[in-house]
């Protein structure tokens, strides 16, 4: 689970790490009135779910009120790699000398929750690691020790060298910043950029955190901040039907019960050249409205040009996917092709069933990924 900046901000703030004033703002002159409160310059920072925000013109500084009017106009209401702006963060201007990166996340190699540190921080962490690798700094932090005094030094010291005011504050904030992470039951803890500003202190401009979704049970305050996509939601629905679904980017739609099975579905997908467009598991149980449920969340993707069903019938009974399958068809309006393999449990009757309706089938995986491919290279042209 993500949240936003602000919410970020708002945790790292309640752990006394030093944060940029800032007001929370939803429309322009809200905008206006809070960069007159914080005083000029100021930073309008976009609220979206999702990176690149500065690159996509999501973040602007304003020394005015003109500009901070101008801004706001600009940025509320954007689209931002799918995500509309509604609302939008106003920060203090800050002047630095300095831009670090510095966060938290679980190593799953070193078994560990790892605290990484670069003096070049203000852009993505990958772009660092791809460019410069030996410029981030990585730390395993031991769960019985965790982030003791020492080793918080240690850190601080490879990040500043002797400077020992800025090694003080990293100390301190190290510490704090994996209590955060522990607490919170956290996946990723980043800030970045951290800055040195002018009369040295540090300072979080920007705050990122994910969760660990198996442990929000616990979590009540941070589920409390969670705003699902609605791809997330989608996902949210399908788990209350006993459904497993994934949205991802391709044009091949795929029902099939069984998660291994549906993970070398989509395997067989690309070994042929073709993309997925989910991962949707139907489960072991022999229910019909199941098959109608997983058809409706797959049509809900407009990019799927094409239905790939792969049915091994073990626990689960190709004829009633057979049976539900036809009444999807009844309920739904579907103008896509549909590929269809069933093997296992009452295949046979599961099959004279579909011939009787006209439905096509196949023998194979193969043949099966290898027709939904040929048919949704078809439907494009």
């Amino acid at each position: 689970m993500k949240i936003h900046e602000y919410q970020a901000k708002e945790i790292l703030a309640r752990y006394e790490i030093p944060v940029t004033n800032e007001i929370l703002c939803y429309t322009v002159g809200e905008v206006e009135a809070a960069a007159q409160k914080l005083g000029f310059p100021a930073v309008v920072k976009a609220q979206v779910l999702t990176g690149g925000r500065g690159k996509a013109g999501g973040v602007k500084l304003v020394r005015n009120a003109e500009e901070a009017n101008v801004a706001a106009e600009k940025i509320l209401g954007m689209d931002i790699k799918g995500f509309i702006v509604e609302k939008v963060l106003v920060a203090q201007g800050v002047s630095f000398v300095s831009e670090i990166y510095a966060g938290l996340t679980i190593d799953r190699n070193a078994k560990s929750v790892v605290l990484m540190a670069s003096r070049e921080g203000g852009v993505e962490i990958e772009e660092v690691a791809k460019d410069n690798p030996g410029a981030i700094l990585k730390f395993a932090i031991d769960p019985d020790l965790g982030v003791a005094p020492f080793f918080a030094r240690k850190i601080a010291f490879a990040l500043f060298g002797n400077d020992m005011n800025l090694v003080r504050q990293a100390t301190d904030l190290f510490q704090k910043l994996y209590k955060v992470f522990i607490d919170t039951d956290a996946s990723l803890v980043e800030i970045n950029p951290l800055v040195i500003t002018s009369d040295g202190n540090l300072l979080a401009l920007d705050g990122k955190m994910t969760f660990d979704d198996n442990a929000l049970f616990r979590q009540p305050e941070i589920l409390a901040l969670n705003e699902p996509s609605e791809d997330e939601k989608k996902e949210i629905l399908a788990k209350e039907k006993g459904l497993s679904y994934i949205r991802l980017d391709g044009s091949i739609g795929c029902m099939v019960n069984g998660a291994g099975l549906a993970m070398a579905t989509m395997d067989m997908i690309k070994l042929y050249g073709g993309e997925p467009a989910n991962f949707l598991d139907i489960g072991g149980s022999s229910n019909p409205q199941k098959v109608i449920d997983a058809m409706n969340l797959i049509l809900s993707d407009k990019n799927v040009k094409v239905i790939m069903i792969n049915i091994f019938g073990g626990i689960t009974r190709c004829d009633d996917v057979a049976k539900g399958l036809i009444a999807a068809l009844e309920q739904i309006k579907i103008q896509i092709p549909i590929v269809i393999r069933l093997s296992g449990t009452n295949s046979k009757e599961g099959l004279e069933i579909l011939k009787s309706a006209s439905l096509p089938t196949v023998e194979t995986m193969s043949e099966a990924a290898q027709k939904a491919i040929s048919l949704s290279v078809d439907f494009l042209r």
